[in-house]
């Protein structure tokens, strides 16, 4: 398996860091995750979040140190994981990322996981993606409202 292997996104282009997966049985490859610091299996998802975050990153301005993927979460007594928490400068949830492989529609499914999470963590957005669709949602006291597209960190913080 190899980047080849992967559908083109609907996002900025850029060139991840890939290797052959160090465990040779697996005969896979590997992607390095910037905000990890260390290099994890290539899967559809993964090449969703790694081209997500470069996204975040270098055209919305989010700094990847108020960024962390895989984080642990606990909902109704069962260990869950966000895919991506953007922190604040004082290092509250500000947005949690969900990532889809792009061969899974975003649906309403979907939006009820994000926002289960969100009952835990109450972050202000949230934010769903395939790599080909991207939603974005703002909590308010009325419920969540869609965003036209992804505001910038700086929009996002700026409420703080």
């Amino acid at each position: 398996m190899s980047a080849t292997d992967f559908p083109a996104l609907n996002l900025p282009p850029y060139g991840p860091q890939l290797r052959p997966d160090s465990d040779s049985r697996r005969g896979g490859m590997e992607i390095y995750d910037r905000l990890r610091r260390r290099w994890v299996a290539l899967t559809p998802e993964e090449w969703v979040r790694q081209h997500f975050v470069e996204f975040l990153v270098a055209h919305r301005g989010f700094i990847p140190s108020f960024m962390a993927n895989e984080v642990a979460l606990t909902l109704n007594g069962t260990a869950r994981r966000c895919d991506t928490i953007i922190y604040t400068r004082t290092l509250r949830p500000l947005c949690i990322v969900e990532y889809k492989r792009p061969d899974v529609a975003v649906t309403q499914k979907v939006f009820d996981q994000i926002a289960r999470y969100n009952s835990v963590i109450r972050a202000r957005y949230l934010i769903v993606s395939n790599g080909l669709r991207h939603y974005c949602c703002r909590y308010t006291p009325g419920g969540y409202a869609f965003l036209p597209d992804i505001p910038s960190f700086a929009e996002m913080a700026g409420e703080e």
